[in-house]
């Protein structure tokens, strides 16, 4: 079973179990918000996806943003913030002797995390911008955290000579929008695209290292 079904099976198994109709709702909202976003998906399309009656829906929910919290909020909490802490920090706990193979290692490691995590995580990267209650959640379960190592990671990496004299919080936002830039289009926008993606990484750490490495 991937990490992706992992977390959805646990979602359904959390404190008070979902009904078996309440199961189908989350999964064709899971399904129709990753394909189609949240505001482009109707409850009614939602309802006939998962095979009951839109009365059911407002039976459990009362509003569709309601469901949609529901579907990302425990998840964010309790079960990708774990998995995604966890995951990276096998890279962010590691001992590299040199920034470009951290840069390196990291890239691999979101890669494959994308791979088993792909529906959620378009969901989150649809709706968070557009959701202060999904934006708060993020910052305070995942990106705070991953943040504050990354940091130490650069200043660990200054002290060593290996990156130029500027704020580490700078070299941290610039090396980490590039990584995500990269996974953004390869993964999201232009998936069907022929890519070489051992030649991007190596171009995407090329880039950042000639941005904030010490020659």
């Amino acid at each position: 079973m991937s990490e992706e079904k992992d977390i959805f099976k646990q979602l359904f198994e959390q404190e008070e179990p979902f009904t078996e109709k309440q199961q189908k709702i989350v999964e064709a909202a899971i399904e129709m918000f990753a394909d189609k976003g949240y505001a482009s998906t109707s409850t009614s399309q939602i309802a006939k996806k998962a095979g009951v009656a839109e009365g059911t829906i407002f039976r459990h929910y009362k509003t569709k943003k309601d469901l949609l919290l529901s579907i990302v909020s425990p998840t964010m909490a309790k079960l990708i913030a774990p998995f995604v802490i966890r995951d990276i920090n096998k890279v962010l706990d590691a001992k590299y002797e040199h920034y470009e193979d951290f840069l390196r290692a990291m890239i691999l490691n979101r890669q494959e995390f994308l791979k088993d995590n792909m529906t959620v995580f378009k969901i989150l990267i649809q709706e968070i911008p557009f959701h202060p209650e999904l934006k708060e959640q993020f910052k305070e379960h995942i990106a705070r955290k991953i943040f504050d190592k990354f940091t130490s990671l650069v200043d660990h990496y200054k002290e060593k000579g290996q990156i130029i004299d500027l704020p580490s919080p700078a070299v941290v936002r610039f090396s980490a929008t590039s990584i995500f830039g990269l996974l953004l289009v390869r993964y999201v926008f232009l998936p069907e695209e022929e890519w070489d993606d051992e030649k991007e990484i190596d171009m995407t750490v090329q880039m950042i290292m000639n941005g904030v490495g010490k020659e």
